[in-house]
């Protein structure tokens, strides 16, 4: 199965010779292009994406991504293929208030090792259409330093803005696949466990030492859908001690990552 790639990987078609075009040179082509890929089905179409901020680009080249093509103003002192002017960069924004930087990258695609998800740790997001949300599960996903994520189709656009502006540097360096959920966790080895987060389960805190396991995390609308849910080996929960409905997406991975970290033997 296919899936969706995050790092660059520094191929041919990524510009690592920053040689700046002269200022003020932004087509009407460029800018309708740069304009376009506010939208999933274009960044589909092109198999491009666009981040902007001098935040985020930062975050993301010191994380070692390379990107296609970077469109700056004089006042970014960063690496960069075009410089063009503020009124240039007003046009092609995608904020009421332009930055000086805005970063064109291309989207790759690889499959599966042919382990599929039975070695190591994954996190699986079900359904989570936050973008925020899951940019935050990307930087989870990053800081105990699992082996991937999986998303399912009905997830927010791994390439959004507001996805890549949540995730931080960690877009650069987690490893993420878009696949049909069912299908996929129907390849784990029964060995594996599949932890489904449910209001009702195994409290997490008792959860016994596992080199492998995935970690399912359902939207906070309607959970885990039924076509997961029929793959799911253990569901688990985290035990409430006050009176709060529910933990959004983000916390409950948190505390279930944490409590797998610490207990796993390797």
């Amino acid at each position: 199965m296919e899936g969706l790639w995050l790092r660059c990987n520094h191929e041919k078609d990524c510009i690592t010779d920053f040689r700046v075009k002269p200022e003020g040179v932004l087509t009407k082509a460029e800018l309708t292009r740069l304009r376009s890929l506010r939208e999933k089905k274009n960044r589909e179409a092109s198999g491009l994406y666009v981040v902007e901020g001098e935040k985020v680009v930062g975050e993301l080249l010191a994380a070692g991504l390379a990107f296609q093509e970077i469109y700056a103003t004089a006042d970014w002192t960063g690496a960069k293929t075009h410089e063009i002017t503020t009124g240039e960069m007003a046009r092609a924004s995608h904020f009421p208030t332009p930055s000086s930087v805005l970063a064109v990258g291309h989207i790759h695609r690889h499959p599966l090792p042919d382990t599929g998800l039975a070695l190591g740790l994954t996190l699986v997001l079900d359904g989570v259409q936050d973008p925020g949300n899951v940019g935050t599960l990307l930087r989870i996903a990053d800081w105990y330093a699992l082996d991937r994520v999986v998303l399912s189709p009905d997830c927010a656009d791994l390439f959004s803005q507001k996805v890549i502006n949540a995730s931080k540097g960690s877009f650069a360096r987690v490893t993420v696949h878009a696949l049909d959920l069912p299908a996929i966790l129907a390849t784990v080895p029964p060995e594996v466990p599949v932890l489904g987060c449910d209001l009702v389960g195994e409290d997490v805190h008792t959860l016994a030492p596992m080199n492998d396991a995935v970690i399912v995390i359902g939207s906070e609308g309607r959970g885990i859908s039924p076509g997961v849910k029929q793959r799911i080996s253990q569901f688990i929960t985290i035990p409430r001690y006050g009176a709060a409905e529910s933990l959004n997406a983000g916390v409950a991975a948190a505390i279930v990552c944490d409590n797998l970290r610490r207990v796993r033997p390797s």
